[in-house]
């Protein structure tokens, strides 16, 4: 990395009073938000499986905890 960007990146964390994580977490968020959603690798898990259930999306956390439930027996 450029010497010069890392001076600037500690003044500006020094300067916003914000740890250096937060900058990085805010930089990364903004990276993935802007990559096209026909390039979101997470895109093509949509489909892949077939449960049967019509509410799946709506009701998933419940599936989740009962299946959790059900693999603690």
């Amino acid at each position: 990395m450029n010497p010069n960007r890392i001076m600037f990146f500690w003044d500006y964390v020094r300067k916003k009073g914000v740890s250096k994580i937060e900058i990085i977490r805010e930089s990364l968020d903004k990276f993935l938000r802007e990559i096209p959603l026909e390039e979101d690798p997470g895109m093509g898990l949509i489909g892949l499986g077939n449960s049967g259930k019509r509410d799946l999306s709506d009701n998933h956390e419940r599936y989740v905890a009962r299946y959790a439930r059900q693999k603690k027996r």
